[in-house]
């Protein structure tokens, strides 16, 4: 048995435990945590890219419907006009609205709907049908397709490829 004093255990100290992060964790610790703010920042826009299409599709559905609906209620043909250049629309008797910047819009439709080089109609009748037609809205990678059925009128929404 050791008496000498390296040989004698010495009471247990809180201090003995705690120690300090050494600079090289420190750095990678942040570097972590960086890490993981850009990849949520990324997700998040990649997000809100994907939010802004579906809304202003959202919108251009809403007015190619109540165009259908206005052209059924007076009983005469209504059209949404269409400027692709613009990125703009407008439906009967409303204001023009703007797509958001950045946003391309896209439009097939009757060659009788064309009004210029970059603009045209989809026109709705008095019985719901219409001349049909198919808008697609692009923004980043993400894109939505706006289809309008020319027999029944039915506007639909799905997302598509850029």
């Amino acid at each position: 048995m050791c008496v000498a004093p390296e040989c004698v255990p010495r009471p247990f100290r809180a201090a003995d435990r705690i120690r300090g992060l050494t600079l090289v964790e420190a750095v990678v610790v942040v570097a972590l945590i960086a890490v993981g703010i850009g990849a949520t920042a990324f997700a998040v826009s990649g997000s809100l890219d994907s939010q802004r299409i579906q809304s202003a599709g959202q919108d251009l559905v809403a007015a190619l419907r109540y165009t259908r609906g206005k052209a059924i209620v007076a009983r005469e043909p209504q059209a949404l006009e269409l400027d692709v250049e613009a990125r703009t629309y407008q439906a009967p008797e409303r204001g023009v609205v703007q797509l958001p910047r950045g946003m391309e819009m896209r439009l097939l439709t009757a060659a009788m709907e064309q009004t210029g080089e970059t603009s045209g109609r989809i026109r709705f009748y008095p019985d719901g049908s219409s001349t049909g037609g198919r808008i697609k809205l692009v923004r980043g990678g993400r894109a939505w397709d706006v289809e309008v059925a020319w027999l029944t009128g039915e506007v639909r929404m799905r997302e598509g490829k850029p």
